[in-house]
């Protein structure tokens, strides 16, 4: 008799091959948040209508992004017994005039495909493989293995690309106690900002023999810059999925948890249809797999709240109560969501488990470096020509990040200054380009990898311009709750205005850094204790424009040739 998995397998591979290797072009639209906001919805409705139109038998599927969002809406024709050939900044005109010219006629447009993925014996004349373009071949894809290859909403596209193999072999395989070793032997550390290791937070949870436990995942992401959390859950939701099944599983746990800001429709959706899906599979419920191992899961929602991404705010959110951190200890192994024993990741270190238990820990730990293995999923944004999501080995240099793969910024200027790890994390100068991507040497550098959002200014961007905007943002978003974070960012955020109108008084340095001390030792919660941060590394390598504000030698930031300034209003209303 055949087991649940197989019995899913083998439905994915009929279907898979009914898409990949049949008689039938398959055209993929990509989508997500980027796709969507560069117009791939009108895209595919437009591929649809020409299909239709011409006669013509076709596939037409909306796929993940695969994270060139520069290049974005991209469509992907598969015709049979051709590789793939990808097209960008598509319009919905360019999309009919692909369809009449490549499915139609089977006449590849090539001034206008930017790659080609698959076999390359038969590579299209004048068109890279997508492995050759610098802003892929330096990837290493892990979490985002299936990006831009398979529906996000499809269970069967997934479980056709290897997934669920991992639950499966854990389930039937291997003990709880197995994988927190294997886990712990991977070198896992948590992606969300602390870095602690994953395998060492999971031990702490698994020997409790409460009959409740909660497994959480936060994907509250509220940090300017950073949407790869976001990232997975619309692109690829089971990898989430299974990976927090897993959790469970090591972990003894009974219940989870996807925790994700609302007003983020896409990943929200997404993420609770594939929760339905497996469901609907046997992947959740009630003796999963045919195995002893029963595990719930659902969405939950936050409000607008950036300190709901502390793990006991997070729980207090859960909770419906106000998303404000809690005293510590009882630590939420001990005492957690509803007072029972709990454990908090983040998507992206959840994401990761499937591809250890199915490869094992010394495979994920020969990518990276020794402290920090396996990879980062840096999101590119600001004065950069490829801006997107991607996934590099960690202890790739900065350097080799902002010009190998982002290709520098256009127009000829320099990159002057990165903002890196959130608003919490730090501003790298030119000196610190050289500094490898991984937890230990981004601390040591002054800054965090934090979330993995990387903001690039060129050299007409004004530091302490930018440090205010940063404080404003970690003021508004301030809880309130510790009156060295709330009364702190405010005070400092009065000290960078007067600053960037050139009115800065004797001593407000040395005033904006001891306020920010007070913050780190009087707060309970990373928002306060790190709010020093931006300012700290900006002084490090910047020191010089502060004095030059100080000393009014440079016109007011944000003035008009009038002298006119805005100033945003940074109080809640």
């Amino acid at each position: 008799m055949a087991s649940v998995y197989e019995e899913l397998l083998e439905r994915a591979n009929a279907r898979w091959a009914q898409l990949d290797k049949s008689d039938t072009p398959w055209i993929r639209v990509q989508g997500g948040t980027s796709g969507q906001a560069a117009g791939s919805d009108e895209v595919i409705a437009a591929v649809r209508s020409a299909v239709k139109t011409a006669g013509v038998t076709a596939n037409v599927t909306s796929v993940s992004a695969i994270g060139l969002m520069y290049l974005e809406p991209i469509v992907d024709v598969k015709m049979p017994g051709a590789p793939r050939v990808l097209y960008g900044n598509v319009t919905p005109e360019f999309a009919s005039e692909i369809v009449e010219k490549h499915v139609l006629s089977g006449q590849v447009i090539t001034d206008k495909a930017f790659a080609y993925w698959g076999d390359r014996s038969s590579a299209p004349d004048g068109i890279p493989h997508i492995e050759d373009m610098p802003a892929f071949a330096r990837q290493t894809r892990i979490v985002t293995r299936n990006f831009g290859t398979t529906d996000p909403h499809d269970l069967l596209h997934y479980v056709a690309s290897g997934g669920y193999s991992a639950l499966n072999r854990a389930l039937h395989e291997q003990t709880p106690e197995g994988i927190v070793n294997e886990v712990k032997a991977s070198g896992l550390r948590g992606r969300g900002g602390a870095a602690f290791p994953t395998g060492v937070k999971w031990s702490f949870l698994a020997p409790n023999k409460a009959p409740v436990k909660y497994v959480l995942c936060n994907c509250e992401e509220g940090d300017p810059g950073a949407f790869n959390d976001k990232g997975i859950l619309e692109n690829d939701p089971h990898t989430l999925v299974e990976g927090l099944i897993i959790n469970g599983y090591a972990t003894n746990s009974t219940h989870g948890y996807v925790f994700i800001r609302q007003g983020h429709e896409i990943p929200i959706n997404a993420t609770r249809k594939a929760i339905r899906d497996a469901y609907e599979a046997g992947l959740l419920g009630k003796n999963i797999m045919g195995s002893n191992f029963s595990f719930e899961m659902e969405v939950a929602l936050t409000g607008d709240s950036y300190v709901a991404g502390e793990e006991t705010a997070l729980m207090e959110a859960i909770e419906g109560k106000r998303s404000t951190p809690r005293f510590k200890p009882p630590f939420p192994a001990a005492a957690g969501l509803w007072q029972k024993p709990t454990n908090i990741n983040n998507v992206k270190t959840i994401s990761y488990v499937p591809s250890i238990v199915s490869n094992s820990a010394s495979w994920f730990k020969s990518t990276g470096t020794e402290t920090s293995s396996g990879t980062a999923i840096v999101c590119l944004s600001g004065h950069i020509k490829r801006p997107g999501m991607y996934e590099i080995a960690m202890g790739m240099t900065v350097r080799e990040v902002l010009e190998e793969i982002g290709g520098g910024v256009e127009g000829g200027n320099e990159i002057k200054a990165l903002q890196t790890g959130g608003p919490l994390g730090g501003v790298l100068g030119a000196e610190a380009f050289d500094v490898q991507i991984d937890f230990d040497s981004m601390s040591k550098a002054g800054a965090i990898l934090g979330s993995g959002g990387i903001i690039v200014g060129n050299e007409k961007t004004d530091v302490v311009d930018l440090i205010r905007n940063l404080i404003a943002f970690t003021q508004f978003e301030s809880c309130g709750k510790c009156f060295p974070c709330r009364l702190g960012n405010t005070h400092m955020l009065e000290v960078l205005d007067r600053m960037c109108k050139n009115e800065g008084r004797a001593g407000d340095l040395q005033l904006i850094e001891k306020v920010g001390m007070n913050m780190k030792v009087g707060s309970l919660c990373g928002h306060g204790q790190l709010g020093f941060n931006p300012i700290a590394s900006a002084l490090k390598y910047f020191g010089d424009e502060f004095e030059e504000r100080m000393s009014g030698s440079l016109a007011p930031a944000g003035s008009f040739d009038d002298g006119s300034m805005i100033m945003p209003t940074r109080t809640r209303p």
